[in-house]
């Protein structure tokens, strides 16, 4: 026998000499090879479970895994980004975190399947849709309705034909997040408020036997700081926004607590002293421009007056006339030309929702304002009319916004994609106009970085003081001429107490009908009436009534300055127009809903000569708010362009 034998089968070396029996060098390998393979994978797994439980107990960066899976196309899909909570990249190209959205502002029990496609007669049609409550606006006793079955269909976006997922193709399918009208971003009453209120209507009840007292203690027992989807998506760039008590706190309590006319302004105040808009991912000459003129607002020379101007009409004079001139030197626009008609680019020029349709027409007519340069511009206008918007792709009937939400998001999906300017701030240097009662619910997720001019102005509804202005809404009879039927009565002759008539849209009007209607002989409160019944008492009415409707919004705010009779705002969480320049105190009054029996007392206990005062302040604030054919200085134009200009000037920071 040899003095070593190998057995191949169990690969086993014999040594007779010694008895030792050695392993394989091969099958040493192999055994070791398995044990590091073994104990990386359970590190693998290790990590991998780490990073479930740090998601699913909700600590910081919990949108880990989809970062983890998150892809890099050339064309970027919304959906993809929409869905995954993360950014998509094309090109150079980061979409802003503005297109992305935190999961918990979005999901809720489920995705709504939305399927569009043309019908034979031209329409769009939906199937599969989810309700969702329709709160729109129809004075139709007042206004002539834009609405008409002859109105051009959606076919794309923007002029180039060739991104597809800004078109609406026959069969094409849309998969959205569900809307829903109680989220954090779309705050409305809840059904027990609604049933209470109800309830004791029918019982001829007083409205709240036993109001919480609102006062004007500090504001940090009422309010918690802002929290918009822009801070949750990117608190070191917003961090400047964490102490700004602009949004109300989302509690049962804070449901029924009220800020006052004067909290508000605290409000206002701690906004300009505190907001700022997203940081530049990249310095730019108009940056600079901007901090400059900041600079000579705050220190501008004090006046006690100036011609054309009222100085107690003003929150502060001697600033307003110093940033408006700056307006007039230093403001560049840059309006996008992406966007095809009806949607883009035109507007009503009559009824409630007039104020889009003028400022896009005022604005695109302008040569100086208006910059061909992208890249002089210190704010980009998108274009839309809301109005226009909802009545070429609603689907009558079936209260649903799914396919507006998706339309608006491919188009700023596209400006992103196409252009530098709205990844470098975020959007925040973009601006919309937007008088639609769906515009804020439409763009809080979407727009959220954007400055947004908005008529349905509600602090509980997204409004965020220091970035969103107060649009104001008139209703225009004639789009020929804005101006017709202006002025009323002077003072002396303007007999009735006050007046109110309207739709029984929303809660309120109900309540102020119970309480007043056909109750005493100086409150003229009703129903509906005809147009010219309605002007009629309107001028010849010391003070009126603007009842909020299904939205804290409401026509009659400038209705009433146009003829002459003295606003009561009758709308809890409302801003008013152009509410960062006016001092509304001056020549309007505040009432809150709980005190809408004791409305009488409250308007009898302005004197005759405080009266008088109010009524001359109106006839002089009314310049302020009116269309002109061919702009005016200091028209209602300029003054929505100066309350743009001022939040992005006061929003700014240093890069």
């Amino acid at each position: 026998m040899n003095s070593a034998m190998l057995d191949a089968k169990f690969g086993i070396a014999i040594c007779p000499g010694n008895g030792v029996i050695f392993l394989n060098m091969g099958i040493e390998v192999r055994y070791a090879s398995f044990l590091e393979t073994k104990k990386l994978l359970w590190l693998v797994a290790s990590v991998f479970v780490m990073v479930l439980i740090i998601q699913y107990f909700g600590f910081p960066n919990v949108y880990v895994v989809p970062s983890l899976f998150s892809s890099i196309k050339g064309q970027v899909t919304f959906l993809d980004s929409f869905q995954s909570g993360n950014s998509s990249v094309s090109g150079n190209l980061t979409l802003a975190s503005v297109l992305n959205t935190n999961a918990s502002n979005i999901v809720h029990e489920g995705i709504a399947k939305t399927e569009l496609s043309k019908t034979s007669d031209g329409t769009i049609e939906a199937s599969n849709v989810t309700m969702i409550e329709d709160t729109e606006i129809e004075d139709k006793f007042l206004i002539q309705d834009l609405e008409s079955n002859n109105l051009p269909t959606f076919e794309s976006v923007g002029k180039n034909k060739s991104l597809s997922t800004l078109q609406v193709a026959h069969g094409s399918e849309f998969v959205v997040p569900t809307p829903n009208v109680t989220s954090e971003n779309n705050f409305v009453l809840d059904k027990t408020d609604k049933n209470d209120i109800a309830h004791r209507v029918a019982k001829n009840e007083t409205i709240d036997a036993n109001p919480i007292p609102t006062t004007d203690a500090p504001l940090s027992t009422v309010l918690s700081p802002l929290t918009s989807s822009s801070q949750k998506q990117s608190s070191t760039d917003h961090s400047c926004l964490r102490n700004i008590p602009a949004v109300i706190e989302r509690s049962d309590r804070a449901r029924k607590i009220v800020p006052s006319i004067s909290q508000m302004n605290y409000m206002l105040q701690q906004s300009q002293t505190s907001f700022c808009s997203m940081n530049p991912q990249w310095s730019s000459v108009v940056d600079q421009e901007l901090l400059r003129a900041k600079d000579l607002i705050e220190s501008a020379p004090l006046l006690q007056s100036e011609p054309g101007l009222y100085a107690p009409l003003f929150r502060n004079l001697s600033m307003f006339k110093r940033s408006y001139e700056l307006m007039e030197q230093t403001l560049k626009i840059y309006i996008y030309a992406e966007g095809d008609r009806p949607i883009f680019h035109s507007g009503p020029l009559d009824g409630i929702y007039a104020s889009e349709g003028w400022f896009i027409k005022l604005l695109q007519e302008n040569k100086g304002f208006v910059t061909k340069n992208p890249k002089k511009a210190h704010l980009f206008y998108l274009p839309i009319s809301f109005r226009l918007l909802k009545m070429t792709l609603y689907v009558p009937d079936s209260h649903n916004r799914t396919n507006i939400i998706q339309f608006l998001s491919n188009y700023v999906e596209m400006i992103a994609q196409k252009y530098r300017f709205w990844n470098r701030t975020g959007g925040a240097d973009h601006f919309i106009v937007a008088c639609h009662d769906w515009a804020p619910a439409a763009t809080n997720e979407i727009m959220s970085n954007c400055i947004r001019s908005l008529c349905n102005a509600d602090l509980r509804g997204g409004f965020q003081f220091g970035k969103d202005v107060s649009l104001p809404q008139p209703n225009i009879h004639l789009r020929t001429d804005p101006l017709a039927e202006l002025g009323g009565k002077p003072a002396p002759k303007r007999r009735t107490l006050a007046f109110f008539a309207g739709h029984m849209h929303g809660y309120l009007r109900p309540i102020l009908l119970k309480h007043w209607e056909n109750r005493d002989p100086d409150m003229r409160i009703y129903g509906e009436i005809t147009k010219a019944s309605y002007l009629r008492k309107m001028k010849s009415s010391k003070f009126c009534i603007c009842a909020r409707g299904s939205q804290v919004n409401s026509p009659r705010v400038v209705e009433a300055i146009y003829y002459g009779c003295i606003p009561v705002i009758l709308s809890d969480n409302y801003v008013p127009p152009l509410f960062e320049t006016l001092n509304w105190e001056s020549f309007a009054v505040f009432v809150q809903e709980k005190d809408i029996p004791n409305l009488k007392n409250i308007l009898l206990s302005i004197s005759d000569k405080k009266y008088k005062q109010m009524h001359g302040r109106v006839k002089r604030v009314q310049q302020h708010f009116l269309w002109h054919i061919k702009p005016s200085k200091y028209d209602v134009f300029h003054m929505i362009l100066h309350s743009v200009w001022h939040n992005r000037v006061f929003g700014i920071r240093p890069r």
